[in-house]
């Protein structure tokens, strides 16, 4: 079996798209984290954080809708 440069470039490529996206995400989380911090003040730990997860979850949902529907699939 002989190595596939090509192969091996596009897979680094993927890897490295995808360590982007991790930081990004990272750096998200604690952006909304500080737009939501008063909710999270007047409520319980466990509560006011399903409470965000609830409020990111849809709008992840609604952007991915619009995301797709932008591009045609």
């Amino acid at each position: 079996m002989a190595i596939k440069i090509g192969e091996i470039k596009k897979q680094i490529a993927t890897l490295i798209t995808g360590a982007f996206a991790f930081v990004s995400a990272l750096v998200w989380k604690d952006a909304i984290m500080a737009w939501m911090a008063p909710i999270l003040e007047k409520g319980s730990g466990a509560t006011a954080l399903t409470v965000v997860a609830v409020i990111v979850t849809i709008v992840a949902i609604v952007a991915t809708y619009l995301v797709g529907r932008t591009l045609g699939k």
